[in-house]
C-alpha cells in the first residue's frame, strides 16, 4: 500500500504562486508515474499533470500548461506542483495520485480511474 500526503495549499491572490508537495510512504514509488488532479465544488475531478518516473514524459492539462510545472524527487518519494500566475478558476482541492505501473504512464492518464493511490487533498483558493 501507498499513502500519499499533500501539503502547500492555501489562500493566494490572483497572479500569485503556490508550490504543492506530495509525500509518498509505504513503499517506494520511484518507478511509478505520479500526477496531480483537482476538484472544484460541484465539478468532477480533473486532470492537472502527470510525470513518468524519469521525467522523460510529462503531460499537462491545457488549462494549466505554461503556468504549472510538475517535478519529482525519487530519492525522497516526493512529487511537486509549482503553480504560477494563479487564477480564480484554479480554486479547487488538489490531489496527488500514483499509478501502480512500472515506469510508463498509462495511456488514459487524464482519467482518475487510471490511478491506484490517492492523497486526501490540499485546498487551493485563489481570490480575485
Amino acid at each position: 500500500q501507498v499513502q500519499l500526503v499533500e501539503s502547500g495549499g492555501g489562500l493566494v491572490q490572483a497572479g500569485g504562486s503556490l508550490r504543492l508537495s506530495c509525500a509518498a510512504s509505504g513503499r517506494t514509488v520511484s518507478s511509478c508515474p505520479m500526477g496531480w488532479f483537482r476538484q472544484a465544488p460541484g465539478k468532477e475531478r480533473e486532470f492537472v499533470a502527470v510525470m513518468s518516473w524519469s521525467g522523460a514524459n510529462i503531460y499537462y492539462a491545457e488549462s494549466v500548461k505554461g503556468r504549472s510545472t510538475i517535478s519529482r524527487d525519487n530519492a525522497k518519494n516526493m512529487v511537486y506542483l509549482q503553480m504560477n500566475n494563479l487564477k480564480p478558476d484554479d480554486t479547487a482541492v488538489y490531489y496527488c495520485a500514483v499509478q501502480n505501473a512500472e515506469f510508463y504512464i498509462r495511456p488514459e492518464y487524464y482519467t482518475p480511474s487510471s490511478y491506484d493511490y490517492w492523497g486526501q487533498g490540499t485546498q487551493v483558493t485563489v481570490s480575485s
